[in-house]
């Protein structure tokens, strides 16, 4: 009977964490299939190493479907960017129907996975947007930081980009200020009584 209890308390243990794991994932019917997709690690940090979790299996038996990571291709978009970076999918050892991709997010903020190409019979291209109810964003690291708080790389590239623009201001004020001056210069030497012009006497 404990080894009975012992067997029943692991897989317990074992499907809870499952679950927990697919908590802050999106799970979606495509055709006759489920799709679920989130992050391999939540919550999510500027800086830190993470990537796509997608899940696939058959919607009826709960089946899950192996091989697809030579039908189907990934994609990640940060927030409104056009720019795209494709993701290849790679099987997760031991894990039917489980496959991940690589990504280190550089920006906070929403991020959108684009799942595509076929499963079976059946298309797929679909968009997982993070959000509420779905998959979280990308967060700063600076509200877990402790004792000493670090500028992110975020942080620091946004200081670089006021610094540059700062610079470009500076170059631009100086020059109009040399071209008004040397106009100036010209006009008062212009003004000028011919005996007073330089060179002459």
């Amino acid at each position: 009977m404990k080894r009975v209890l012992t067997i029943v308390a692991t897989l317990a243990f074992t499907f809870g964490t499952l679950a927990g794991a697919t908590d802050a994932h999106e799970r979606r019917m495509v055709g006759p299939y489920t799709f679920v997709v989130g992050w391999l690690v939540e919550p999510s940090f500027v800086g830190e190493m993470n990537g796509l979790d997608l899940t696939v299996m058959e919607t009826a038996s709960t089946k899950p479907l192996e091989g697809l990571e030579k039908t189907l291709q990934a994609e990640i978009v940060a927030g409104g960017s056009a720019a795209t970076l494709a993701l290849p999918l790679a099987a997760r050892f031991g894990s039917a129907g489980r496959y991940q991709a690589q990504v280190l997010p550089t920006r906070s903020g929403d991020y959108t996975f684009r799942i595509f190409g076929t499963v079976g019979t059946t298309r797929i291209d679909e968009r997982f947007e993070s959000g509420p109810g779905r998959f979280g964003a990308v967060e700063t690291t600076s509200a877990v930081q402790f004792p000493a708080k670090q500028a992110s790389a975020e942080d620091l590239s946004a200081r670089l980009d006021e610094i540059r623009t700062i610079g470009v201001a500076g170059v631009v004020l100086g020059g109009i200020a040399l071209v008004a001056g040397v106009a100036g210069w010209m006009r008062r030497g212009r003004a000028a009584p011919r005996g007073d012009r330089p060179g002459t006497s």
